[in-house]
């Protein structure tokens, strides 16, 4: 009872702030512009800390580090530390500054429009939107997982009801405020999610008689996998239990963020040279606590596996979604309600990040140049109308599709299509945007094989989870062994093709290139404690 309560007044006042930061910002979303990238004006804060909310979900707290705390032990911490060094501190450093300046330069809103001036290619516009819609609509139902297992520890709530009541308030504030609005709300959210792992963290470990206490029980823990051949201590141990699997997924979660759409945009928005600076350093320490307390939570699990695995039988358990939520039930009201407020502001911060991507890429990229074509003026206010049609549609398409999944389990495709969303986009993606952004010899040709390259391998992958096709070859058989391996293996595969084709195909037309370029030549001054002297 004393659960409920609190968290219903927590949830109250944490609707009641998001719905009212989206009026407040309404008057940021007055044209396209500010819709969709809040004028290009916002500072490092708000920045990073959208960068960092879109990043980590509900998908990483409660699915992610209980599946891989379950299979790494404390070495997934490894995960959260490997988002934190090269999913932000290195993908802010290598493409932060180049993709503001360059995006700015040629007028880009979105990824598919930045592969159409950057390549002079409109068809490459039309097939990475598509691309986007396709994959990025699944990947955005799959963020109401769990939810449904935290909230039925405080409330008695059937799932939908949590689904449409989180799809209606995101939808509410960004139709008001837009990209200004999910920005703000995703600081608050951030704070929340900061906050909130801290005292998991503490409550946890003092709840197990301290953090010495957690280790030993956890290293008394014989390990089942053939690598460690039930040996004791695997699960505390500098690498895990599977550290072959472990690196795929360090490079999967990590390396995949410099693909996705919706974590580069990011960057085109982001105000001046010293939001940059500020945003990596900050974007970097919300990742380390957020990211690494998470995966450090899950290492934790196998000390509840008397109540997930009643019988015993370890090897065969498979319902991941319940761990952290077994692990938190055990802890007080107070930090339960606060960790179902982190999950759900995790989850709404990436929803409306992603959301506010599928609408402006499909209006901008698709719906507006169809009218153009046809020679119909759309005003800016019109434009905006169409942008909002779409977030509506957006919301309420993810919703349905994550509504389904749950009320009918025999539509496995769309679990399997969630997990294939990560690599075909980043894998699509990741060579052609950062080659483009450092090279003027990436060529037309080379962006559609990591287009194709990419979202093949995934499909692929999904016809083999389909059982339609299966492989002999020890090497095929290995990358395609799951989703994981196969989208590092889209996007490391990516990043050989595109320049290695690039040197075998027609360039782009050089004035073009040379113009684009351009805004790296510019001169700028600034004080000598930025730059030395002659």
């Amino acid at each position: 009872m004393a659960t409920t309560i609190l968290t219903a007044a927590l949830l109250i006042c944490f609707f009641g702030t998001m719905i009212a930061v989206g009026f407040y910002c309404r008057k940021h979303a007055t044209d396209v512009n500010g819709f969709v990238l809040g004028g290009r004006n916002v500072g490092p804060w708000l920045t990073a800390f959208a960068f960092g909310t879109s990043y980590f979900s509900a998908v990483i707290f409660v699915g992610y580090a209980g599946q891989f705390g379950w299979n790494f032990g404390l070495a997934s911490t490894w995960i959260g530390l490997g988002n934190a060094f090269i999913g932000s501190l290195l993908a802010w450093s290598v493409l932060g500054r180049r993709t503001r300046l360059m995006t700015n330069h040629i007028g880009s809103k979105t990824m598919p429009d930045f592969f159409s001036k950057r390549f002079g290619s409109d068809k490459l516009k039309i097939a990475a939107s598509i691309i986007v819609f396709v994959f990025l609509i699944p990947y955005t139902a799959s963020l109401y997982n769990g939810l449904s297992s935290l909230f039925n520890i405080a409330f008695s709530v059937p799932y939908w009801v949590v689904i449409v009541v989180m799809a209606a308030l995101t939808c509410v504030y960004v139709l008001f405020g837009g990209y200004m609005a999910t920005a703000v709300n995703d600081f608050i959210q951030g704070i929340i999610m900061l906050g909130g792992i801290i005292a998991v963290i503490i409550a946890l470990l003092s709840s197990q008689g301290g953090l010495t206490a957690a280790l030993e029980k956890l290293s008394q823990i014989p390990s089942s996998y053939p690598e460690t051949s039930q040996t004791q201590g695997a699960f505390t141990s500098f690498f895990g239990a599977q550290p072959v699997y472990l690196v795929f997924v360090i490079l999967l979660t990590s390396l995949g963020t410099w693909g996705l759409p919706q974590m580069v945009g990011k960057f085109y928005s982001v105000k001046n040279e010293d939001a940059i600076k500020k945003g990596t350093v900050i974007s970097t320490v919300f990742a380390i606590i957020v990211a690494g307390g998470c995966y450090f939570i899950g290492g934790f699990g196998r000390l509840f596996t008397d109540k997930l695995v009643p019988d015993g039988n370890t090897e065969a358990f498979r319902n991941f979604d319940a761990i952290v939520p077994t692990m938190l039930a055990t802890l007080p009201d107070i930090i339960v309600a606060v960790v179902i407020i982190l999950v759900l502001a995790a989850s709404m911060s990436t929803l409306s990040s992603l959301v506010l991507t599928s609408a402006s890429t499909l209006t901008l990229d698709v719906v507006l140049p169809a009218l153009s074509r046809k020679n119909r003026q759309v005003s800016q206010k019109k434009q905006l109308v169409i942008l909002r049609a779409f977030v509506i549609f957006f919301v309420a398409i993810s919703a349905a599709i994550a509504i389904i999944k749950d009320s009918y389990p025999e539509f496995t495709f769309i679990a399997q299509m969630m997990g294939i969303s990560w690599g075909a986009l980043a894998g699509a993606f990741i060579a052609p945007f950062l080659y483009g952004l450092y090279s003027r010899k990436i060529t037309v040709a080379s962006c559609w094989v990591s287009f194709i390259f990419g979202c093949g391998i995934e499909i692929i992958q999904l016809f083999q989870m389909w059982n339609v096709i299966t492989f002999s070859n020890p090497f095929l058989a290995f990358v395609f062994t799951n989703s994981l391996y196969s989208g590092v293996f889209a996007m490391v595969g990516g990043l050989i093709l595109v320049p290695l084709v690039s040197i075998f195909t027609p360039k782009c037309d050089k004035d073009m290139t040379d113009r684009i370029f351009a805004c790296y030549d510019c001169e700028v001054v600034v004080p000598v404690t930025e730059a030395l002297g002659k």
